[in-house]
C-alpha cells in the first residue's frame, strides 16, 4: 500500500484513501459510485488509481471542457448515462446592463451561503449569460437561496442541457523543457516570466495550484496540475513525459491567457 503513495504528496494521502475505499465499495457491491465535484488534479489522481482496464472504471461529466466534474465509478459491465451523473444546469438572471459581476462575486456569494466547493462545477459567462453547474440534490436550495451577487438581486432558474453554454477559452497545447518541476521554475518556463519575477508572484500569495493559494517557491509540481497567476492566467499540466538526454523535464502544457 505505501508504494501508492510514493507516487503522490503527502498532502493527498487522505483523498488517495477516500478513492481507495470507493473502489473497494464498488468491488464489493457491484454498484456504481457517483463523487462530488472534482478539480484536475484530483480527476488524475482518481484515473491513476482506478485504471482504464480492469473490472472497474471511471467516467467524468460537468460540461464539454469544463474543470470541475463529477465521477461514476462502476463496474465494466455497466453502461453509464448522463442521469447517472445527477448534473443539473442553473441560469443566473441578474441586471447584466447594470451590473458587472465577475467570476470571484458569484463563488463568493455562493460560497457565503454555507455551500461546499465540491458541490457545484463551473461557473459559465457569456456577455449577458451566467449559468452554474450544480449537484442536482443542490438546485431547489440554490433557487429558494440564492437570491444576490453583491448588491444585485437575481433569480436562479432550472434550464436543460441543450442550453448549456460550452467554455469559449481556448487553451493552446504547448511542450515545454525545464530544469526541474519546482514552481517557480515551471511558472517562468510557460509564462516567459524571469525566475525572479515567478519567485515574487509565489510569495506574494498570487499563485494558485489546483484553486489553492501556495507561497512555497519549491513547491513540486505534477500531471493534472491546475496553476493560475492573479492577472496573467492560467495553465494545466498534461502528460509529464520525463526527462531528455540534458537531464531536463519535458512536459505537455496546456495554456491559457490572462
Amino acid at each position: 500500500m505505501s508504494s501508492i503513495y510514493q507516487h503522490f504528496r503527502k498532502e493527498e494521502k487522505e483523498f488517495i484513501d477516500q478513492v481507495l475505499g470507493w473502489k473497494s465499495d464498488v468491488e464489493l457491491m457491484y454498484a456504481q459510485k457517483l463523487t462530488d465535484f472534482l478539480d484536475p488534479r484530483q480527476r488524475f489522481i482518481l484515473e491513476s488509481l482506478i485504471g482504464s482496464t480492469g473490472d472497474i472504471l471511471v467516467s467524468f461529466a460537468g460540461g464539454e471542457g469544463a474543470e470541475r466534474k463529477r465521477a461514476l465509478i462502476y463496474p465494466s459491465y455497466y453502461s453509464p448515462t448522463q442521469e447517472d451523473f445527477q448534473l443539473q444546469l442553473l441560469e443566473i438572471v441578474y441586471p447584466s446592463k447594470f451590473v458587472h459581476v465577475e467570476h470571484k462575486h458569484v463563488l463568493g456569494s455562493i460560497m457565503a451561503l454555507g455551500v461546499k466547493r465540491e458541490k457545484f462545477g463551473d461557473i459559465l459567462f457569456t456577455d449577458e449569460m451566467l449559468q452554474l453547474v450544480v449537484a442536482k440534490e443542490l438546485s431547489s436550495f440554490m433557487m429558494m437561496n440564492f437570491t444576490q451577487i453583491g448588491k444585485s438581486s437575481i433569480k436562479v432558474n432550472e434550464i436543460s442541457w441543450d442550453q448549456y453554454l460550452p467554455s469559449n477559452e481556448k487553451w493552446q497545447e504547448r511542450f515545454v523543457t525545464l530544469s526541474s518541476l519546482r514552481l517557480d521554475v515551471v511558472m517562468a518556463g510557460v509564462l516567459n516570466l524571469s525566475r525572479q519575477k515567478a519567485k515574487l508572484l509565489i510569495q506574494a500569495g498570487k499563485v494558485k495550484v489546483n484553486f489553492r493559494e501556495v507561497d512555497n517557491t519549491s513547491f513540486e509540481c505534477a500531471e493534472g496540475d491546475m496553476l493560475s497567476v492573479r492577472g496573467l492566467g492560467r495553465c494545466r499540466i498534461g502528460e509529464i513525459e520525463g526527462k531528455t538526454k540534458k537531464d531536463k523535464w519535458r512536459l505537455n502544457m496546456y495554456i491559457l491567457g490572462g
